[in-house]
């Protein structure tokens, strides 16, 4: 029996939304000489069809949870694979939006426009960051067949020049097929301050709860949805994208979770790469033979590390294992309430381990604020052990050292962005149907990849994947069903081929054998000269008894090198890969669309917020003026005029005590106050700061001079500014702030107490 034999299909269509009724009833001047009255079809999901989670975790290796021989425990990923399927030879793009993309349409990620995160688009056909018309969502063709649909956490493929509050629209989950949207848009957000969407509104997290952290309040949000759902319309089934914060950088988790994993990583990530490979040989996620792979160069090894680089470094990782499992957690307090409702028995769930492998962004050293990694900056160990205490919580924006992510990633090599190799792509997942599968606890080996998601789904449902939407014809899924899987483990991989590329690390897969070529820089390195694509050698590794690619065969297999390396581009040419974009900082091609350049004057009114730094006049590296019309009461006079970015860098004009104040945070390592002389009075006025840069580089200083009404009434020097991003979590907010505060002196809403006209800035 196949999955499809399962549920009917009665109203399943290759053209959606199913074209309409043509009209029926019979005119007459009453209802008595009338005849036949219809109402139009309503869209019905199939007979017995099943509800859909899909999860999707945030940077997290192969080698990271318990469920796939990792030290961070995951009881509720374990209880699913006990109840269901685990999937060891699984693959991702090896980066977020790329990855996302390709889970949500079952094409290939430059098929869609996505061989790169949204902020890095360029103009070429796969890497626009706008997933076309002819590449439906799986979320759009459920939504079309009857289910009811939500996205609840991360979604990162809205083109950043439409993120900003006037949109456009078109990409954000609402115009995407999802009908509830409530979560975060781009890479990764603040646990404790988040930026947070309900539909295409930003809203801002409770400001007077303590205890508030965004994977609970995410859990808290699905939980009533589905509940919602299930009590308006019991037969409905629903489809759920549920695509947590946690695991991707800043890594945040309460005091408590943080505490559980004390001591446990001390003997550092050589020998918990060796113990984790140990027990995935004992679970049987890995073969028997399986080596674990050489570390690399540019990783040190723990045993030469200092005492206190150690104390860091551990504690960075207890930070990082709090984060995993306590996401685990709150994962589980939804398949808890599914249970309770009597719907997890009929509820296919695929939960993914990781959109990519574990991230190296931190660097070598890792960082108390990761934003400094953004702007080619570290901060040096007595800072970190300084503020060791804080790591996890509201006041660190923290990431571990790289060593770290390639002990996550065992027992391959490499990490994120790193295309080339498993330890970028390979991503534990768990499937589980009650209803359906009965291979309870099974493992299954077959080589598939995140395109293989939709097809999937949509055979489980009894649907065929549509020939037009939306009056647009489909281009056909990339992807192949893995149903086939269920009810037998040793069945051959129905997917022979699959390429990998990103950031120009490439490879191919092909019937056992892999090439590969990468990296081509350290994801944490941003080189602005790369080596070309032509020097960077190709290795070969025979796949069906080498898993971890150990055994480099280049030099014995020359031929095979060769038809691999050609299917490579013949691949590549086919989903739209060329060009290859060598590199994070490499953007050929015209600049993309943008509401901001080339405009020197910008006049924002009270109620703008949380604009996202894509969609905000850049004052990096250049002049600029900010002022603000505004009245003053005769009482308090106090608040935001305007701002950019929060604790982990930006800059503030604001009123305290009567006074103007102007500050700059240069990203937590240097903070900068320039405050007036004199009080400010009553009544209409123009408030204003003058900043003249000094110029001749990346991240000069400049002299700060704040005005009344034209007359200068303070001014002090900003010794250095940010050289590249200031922010790219928190946005420009005017009249209040929002997120975290640019200065400790206040704290967030910080509303001003006057009538705020307008504020205009000026670049110069």
């Amino acid at each position: 029996m196949t999955v499809s034999d399962n549920a009917k299909a009665p109203q399943a269509h290759d053209v959606l939304p199913r074209p309409e009724r043509p009209r029926s009833t019979r005119a007459g001047r009453t209802a008595r000489e009338a005849a036949d009255p219809q109402w139009p079809d309503t869209p019905r999901a199939p007979e017995g069809a099943p509800n859909v989670l899909l999860i999707l975790t945030d940077d997290i290796g192969y080698g990271a949870s318990h469920t796939f021989g990792g030290p961070i425990p995951s009881p509720t990923l374990d209880a699913l694979a006990s109840a269901g399927l685990r999937y060891t030879e699984f693959h991702t793009t090896a980066m977020c939006s790329p990855t996302r993309a390709a889970l949500l349409t079952g094409r290939n990620h430059h098929e869609v426009g996505s061989g790169r995160v949204t902020e890095s688009a360029t103009a070429y056909d796969g890497y626009t960051s706008i997933i076309p018309r002819d590449s439906a969502t799986l979320a759009d063709i459920l939504r079309l067949h009857g289910y009811s649909t939500a996205m609840i956490g991360k979604y990162h493929n809205v083109p950043d020049w439409e993120s900003g509050p006037a949109g456009p629209f078109d990409h954000w989950p609402t115009s995407m097929g999802f009908q509830y949207f409530y979560g975060f848009l781009g890479g990764g957000t603040n646990q404790w301050s988040p930026g947070l969407y309900l539909g295409t509104e930003a809203i801002e997290p409770p400001h007077d709860d303590p205890a508030y952290i965004l994977e609970r309040d995410l859990a808290d949000r699905a939980i009533t949805w589905i509940r919602r759902q299930k009590s308006a319309a019991p037969e409905r089934p629903f489809f759920m994208h549920y695509a947590t914060a946690s695991g991707h950088s800043p890594h945040h988790a309460p005091r408590d979770w943080i505490e559980r994993f004390k001591g446990q990583f001390d003997e550092g990530w050589d020998r918990i790469r060796e113990a984790t490979l140990a027990r995935q040989k004992a679970c049987g996620v890995v073969p028997e033979n399986t080596l674990l792979t050489a570390r690399p160069d540019e990783i040190e090894a723990w045993d030469t590390l200092s005492a206190d680089q150690k104390k860091v470094y551990t504690r960075m990782i207890e930070v990082y294992a709090a984060t995993v499992a306590h996401a685990d957690h709150q994962i589980g307090r939804v398949i808890d309430a599914l249970r309770e409702m009597g719907e997890l028995d009929n509820t296919l769930v695929v939960f993914i381990q990781g959109d990519n492998g574990a991230s190296a962004e931190g660097g070598p050293h890792g960082e108390l604020n990761e934003t400094l990694f953004m702007n080619g900056m570290s901060e040096a160990l007595p800072v970190l052990l300084e503020h060791l205490d804080e790591l996890g919580g509201p006041m660190a924006n923290n990431h571990y050292p790289v060593g770290w992510a390639h002990a996550m990633d065992t027992p391959f090599q490499w990490f994120k962005q790193v295309a080339s190799h498993f330890g970028g792509t390979r991503n534990g997942m768990v499937v589980t149907w009650p209803k359906r599968i009965a291979a309870q606890g099974g493992v299954r080996r077959q080589f598939h990849h995140v395109i293989d998601i939709a097809p999937t789904v949509l055979e489980c449902i009894g649907l065929p994947a549509p020939r037009v939407v939306h009056g647009v014809e489909q281009s056909p899924m990339s992807g192949v069903s893995m149903a086939y899987t269920f009810d037998d483990a040793h069945a051959p991989s129905r997917r022979k081929t699959q390429y990998f590329e990103l950031v120009g690390n490439r490879a191919i897969y092909h019937d056992g054998w892999v090439a590969a070529a990468g990296p081509v820089e350290m994801p944490w390195s941003f080189p602005m000269d790369i080596r070309s694509l032509d020097d960077i050698r190709w290795e070969l590794y025979h796949v069906a008894d080498d898993y971890s690619e150990a055994i480099d065969l280049a030099d014995r297999e020359p031929a095979k090198l060769r038809e691999l390396q050609d299917r490579f581009w013949i691949e590549a040419a086919r989903n739209h890969a060329l060009p290859i974009m060598r590199g994070t900082a490499n953007l050929p091609g015209p600049p993309k669309p943008s509401a901001v350049r080339g405009r020197n004057e910008f006049v924002f009114y009270p109620g703008t917020q949380r604009v996202p730094p894509g969609s905000s006049p850049n004052v990096a590296n250049r002049s600029f003026t900010i002022a603000a019309d505004v009245d003053l009461p005769e009482q308090t006079r106090e608040g935001m005029l305007f701002n950019q970015g929060g604790r982990f860098g930006g800059h503030a004009l604001y009123l305290r005590d009567a006074r103007l104040v102007y500050h700059y945070n240069l990203l937590g390592t240097a903070r900068y106050t320039v405050e007036s002389r004199t009080i400010i009075p009553p009544g209409r006025h123009r408030l204003a700061l003058d900043f003249e840069a000094d110029g001749g580089g990346y991240g000069k200083g400049g002299q700060a001079t704040l005005r009344l009404d034209g007359e200068v009434i303070g001014s002090g020097r900003i010794e250095r500014t940010v050289p590249w991003v200031m922010s790219y979590v928190e946005g420009m907010n005017v009249g209040l702030d929002t997120g975290t505060p640019v200065s400790e002196d206040y704290r967030v809403p910080f509303r001003f107490s006057g009538t705020l006209h307008t504020v205009k800035v000026t670049l110069r």
